[in-house]
Formats: C-alpha cells, structure tokens, sequence
C-alpha cells in the first residue's frame, strides 16, 4: 500500500490503482462447515465463482488487465496473511509466472494482513474495500460526491499508514543529543489525514444543509418521492431512463452511475411524482461508503415509495436480495415493514415465455405487504403497470376531496396548484368545481378554507 501522497498531502491520498498493470484476482472464501449454520445462511448461498466474476467486474471497472483469477478455499483466516503459509507461497509462484503488478483479495484484510501480504508477494495488495473505493473514486463527478468518496478513503487509508517511516524522523524530542526520537513521517502524514478528515466533514455538513434545504422545498410542492435502490448492475439507471425519459448513464458496469438523480416522473392519470436514482448496492459494502454516502441517501430515507430493483436473471438473485436488505437495514429501513417497498423484478425480457410465465405465478404468491413486479427496462414490458402500483400506492396515503372556489380567487386556486395535487377542474357559472388530492397533513386546511367534502367513491 503506498503511503500517504506528501506532494499536496493535505488533499488527498494517493490512488492505489492508477495504473492499468497485470492483476491477478484472488477469491479466499471460506469452506462451510457442517453445523456451520450462520456462516451458510449468509454464505453458502452465494456461489463462489459467482463472487469471483463479480470481484473481476469490480476491477475491469477501473480498466485493470486480469491475468488470472483464482479462488482460494480456507479452513479458517490467519492472523498474519489472512490465507495460510502454503497458499501464500504458491500464489507466489502464479505473481513471478504471470508478472502481477496488482493482486486484489476479494475479502476485507487488515493492516497486518495487507503489509505481509506485500512483503510475501513483493507486489502491492488491495482488498475489496480499496478497490470498491477506488472505483467510486472515479465515478464520482458532482462536488458532493467527490467530497464523500474522499472522506471514506482518507478514513480507510488513515489505519494503513503501518510501514516503518524510521528513516524520515523530521526532528529529534527533549534537549540535546539525548533526546528521543521526534515527530517520525507515519505520525505527520495520520495528522495530516486528520486534519483533512476534519475539513472534509465540515464541507459535508454544508451540503448536508443545502440538501435539507432542497428537500423542504420539494415538501413545500405536492410531489412525492420515489426512489430507486437495488444491486449494482440490476438496471437502475436504465429503468429510471424508462419512467423518466431522461438520459443518465447506464452501462454493463458494476457502479457505471454513483452520483444521485431526481427528475419528474408522470403517473398515469396525470399525477406527478419525483423519482430518485441512488448508488447501487454490493455485498460487503464497505462501511466507509455506508457512512459517507449516508447524507445522499437520506433521499432513501425520506422517500414515499422504495423500488426495489433486482436483477431476477442473475443467478445469484436472492442473495443480492438479502444483500440490499441488509443495507437498508444500515440505514433504518426495515425490508419487511410493508407498504412502503415495491419489488422491481427486471430483465425479464432474458426469459423465454415459458420461464416468463413461471416468474408471473411466484410473484403472484408472494405475500401482499411485500408485492412484486415484472419489468423489462429495456423493452418497456411491465412499465405501465408498475407505474399505476406507484400511483395507486401514493394515492392511499392521500385524501380526495371535492370543492367550489369562486374564479375570481386567484389566491385560493393558486394555493390548491401548489399544496394540493389538482385531479379535475371545471368552470361552471363563474366558479371552478374542482377535485383535488391532498396530504393527510393539509386536509383540514383545505376542507376549512374551501368548504371541501370528501368525495364518495
């Protein structure tokens, strides 16, 4: 692991991964057990060649050439070097054979682990977390983004700073030659990163505030939010292009969108909504990220209605599912809580007719506070009904009522364009009978200023 970068150090660390070199790939999964029960509850379920494909997506997503990519099968993790001595030494062999530049562990090592590693292998080593934080890194484009992204890497990059810096002590401590060492280079540069850390989470809180602020002003209109969240790679982006006709980023790329997207998004019958697209999710999502992201994701947090987007093709689709969740579950978000979240099964356009039909007949038993849909994001199959669940799903926290205004009040029907969601209006003798559709929060406004009823079904 390369030091912290002292040319400029005070802004930012330097990138583990700049360089498009050889890599070889490395899968250290754990073998189950019998009796094992958690470990394959949350484990066994996902196939390990499946996480190896996935670890390789994650390093093509930063242009990395893969020599190799092998998994490692452990007993148990060592101290030391995570795998065992002779593991070591024969992907020792596979890095002078192949001239690996770059070996990256698809596991979480420590900073003990990472160094001997390095020095078994003579080569540099990065984790899951790293190269995850490395391709934010480089996705992120907004300010804010960038901002988050930095934070999590300066904290992960701060406990790394473990090789001996003996040589480049800058001063010497007490009085004269008897004086202990001083202030050695690993202790400056943890100062330095601190010191940034502490810029960085005071910038954050700035626009932490800007986005409250622009949320309270969405809250001020009659629009509700739905927002997307799911697997990296489930078709996010493409879907939100779908219901939207907008033009984000979408690829066949682990993380190819990181920064968040609102736009307006029609409902059927005329209503209006905002749709949000967040960053995908991953197993083993670093903690970092959860904690630095958690002010984008507060769009999450505070949304009407959660589309949960899964890829329903992959092969390992219930575990991602259990992936997000858990995620979710971080952020306060309870998966099972009901009537909130929508399930989003896309890419069915990969299935044939028989296998369609299949998917139909399980998401018909599925239990009703946890309903599902079948889309296509790409072909468009699906979209127009999920669109009327979205509609349907708002519309049953909101109260319909009828009303006569005089049209002379320009005030009053400008008030009900910007606080009430206007179903219907017709001018009738110098007045406007209107159907408007209101928050739970504002009904009795409206029925006291307006004299409005409920309207009978």
């Amino acid at each position: 692991m390369e030091p912290f970068d002292r040319e400029g150090s005070a802004d930012r660390p330097r990138s583990e991964a700049k360089q498009s070199g050889r890599v070889i790939v490395i899968g250290p999964y754990l073998r189950m057990r019998r009796g094992d029960a958690d470990a394959q509850a949350n484990e066994a379920v996902r196939d390990s060649e499946a996480r190896l494909d996935e670890a390789a997506g994650l390093a093509r997503a930063i242009d990395l050439t893969i020599a190799d990519a092998l998994i490692a099968p452990i007993s148990q993790i060592r101290p030391a070097t995570y795998l065992g001595k002779g593991k070591v030494e024969e992907i020792t062999g596979l890095i002078a054979g192949h001239n690996i530049e770059l070996v990256v562990m698809d596991c979480a090592l420590s900073p003990i682990q990472q160094r001997n590693l390095e020095k078994a292998w003579n080569t540099k080593v990065l984790d899951r977390t790293g190269l995850i934080l490395e391709i934010f890194g480089r996705r992120a484009k907004t300010k804010e983004g960038a901002l988050q992204v930095e934070l999590a890497h300066l904290n992960y990059q701060r406990s790394r700073l473990v090789r001996s810096w003996t040589h480049l002590e800058r001063q010497r401590g007490g009085f004269g030659f008897m004086g202990g060492p001083g202030e050695t280079q690993i202790e400056a540069d943890r100062r330095l990163i601190g010191d940034r850390i502490t810029r960085l989470e005071n910038e954050l809180k700035k626009v932490q505030a800007t986005r409250r602020l622009h949320r309270a002003g969405r809250q001020r209109v009659p629009y509700r939010v739905v927002a997307l969240v799911g697997y990296t790679n489930a078709g996010k982006s493409t879907l939100f292009n779908r219901l939207t006709r907008a033009d984000v980023q979408a690829a066949d790329m682990l993380f190819a969108t990181l920064d968040p997207t609102l736009r307006a998004l029609s409902l059927p019958h005329g209503g209006k909504a905002m749709l949000s697209d967040t960053v995908g999710f991953i197993s083993n999502l670093p903690t970092q990220l959860v904690a630095a992201f958690r002010a984008t994701l507060e769009e999450v947090l505070e949304a009407d209605i959660i589309l949960h987007v899964r890829d329903i093709s992959h092969e390992d689709a219930e575990a991602q599912e259990r992936d997000v969740d858990a995620v979710l579950r971080q952020l306060g978000i309870d998966p099972g809580s009901g009537g909130r979240i929508l399930e989003v099964w896309n890419k069915i356009d990969r299935f044939d007719p028989e296998e369609r039909e299949n998917l139909r007949n399980i998401a018909a038993r599925r239990p009703p506070e946890r309903p599902c849909f079948l889309v296509s994001a790409t072909s468009g199959e699906g979209i127009n009904e999920l669109l009327s669940a979205i509609e349907e799903r708002l519309a049953a926290t909101r109260t319909t009522l009828d009303l006569s205004i005089d049209a002379s009040d320009g005030a009053g029907i400008s008030w009900l364009h910007r606080n009430a969601e206007v179903l219907n209006k017709e001018l009738h003798d110098g007045r406007f009978d209107m159907t408007v559709r209101v928050d739970e929060t504002k009904r009795d406004i409206v029925v006291a200023r307006f004299d409005a009823v409920p309207r009978v079904a």
